[in-house]
């Protein structure tokens, strides 16, 4: 039985080295090579990878990816203003809905998540500005297997904190520390991986 911890890159039927949990399916390599780890700043995008990686909380990644679309049509494109007026009608026609997640707390949550943003833009300038000041400023080791991965870490920890202040629901360390990777405020790709340098060059460019 392999162990999860072992598994680093894995070369693909195309030549190229990718870490090694995202060849399960063609979903998971995608989101690995065209999103995860590369920086967002746009407001709009980081209100919705926040409030699916709440959503993620207890299921696999894999289902969220696949009920994506259905979480934009849901949360009307995940724009904070839209659902920040969302009413509990809303909540109710949403834990009708087959194409998203149907749990109250975390429909709840992502209203919830809208008015934050809203909150941060108001107190930080922008969503954008809150979250990447909690990027680590130390040199982070490059991991070689999944093992290396941390799960929570201090800067995961104050983000948390943060986001909780200004009114974030379901966003504990390790989630914080789910979305810094998704975010590209860490690059947790692995040694060998091409998508690691591709995530570094469009880090420093920002």
């Amino acid at each position: 039985m392999t162990d999860w911890k072992e598994i680093g890159v894995v070369r693909g039927d195309d030549g190229c080295r990718r870490c090694g949990w995202c060849i399960s399916a063609d979903d998971y390599m995608a989101y690995h090579d065209d999103e995860w780890g590369r920086p967002v700043d746009d407001d709009v995008r980081l209100y919705e990878k926040l409030s699916l990686e709440g959503f993620q909380s207890g299921l696999s990644w894999l289902t969220i990816l696949r009920k994506r679309e259905g979480f934009r049509r849901a949360f009307a494109g995940f724009n904070p203003e839209r659902v920040a007026r969302f009413k509990e009608r809303d909540v109710l026609r949403l834990l009708d809905d087959a194409g998203i997640v149907r749990h109250r707390g975390k429909i709840e949550a992502t209203i919830a998540n809208a008015r934050a943003t809203l909150r941060a833009q108001e107190e930080h300038g922008s969503l954008a500005a809150l979250v990447w000041s909690h990027a680590p400023t130390r040199r982070m080791r490059a991991p070689r297997r999944l093992g290396d991965i941390a799960s929570v870490t201090d800067e995961s920890r104050a983000l948390a904190k943060s986001l909780k202040r200004v009114g974030f629901q379901f966003v504990g360390p390790t989630t914080a520390y789910a979305a810094m990777q998704s975010l590209g405020l860490v690059n947790d790709h692995m040694v060998g991986c091409w998508v690691r340098t591709a995530c570094a060059e469009e880090r420093a460019a920002v």
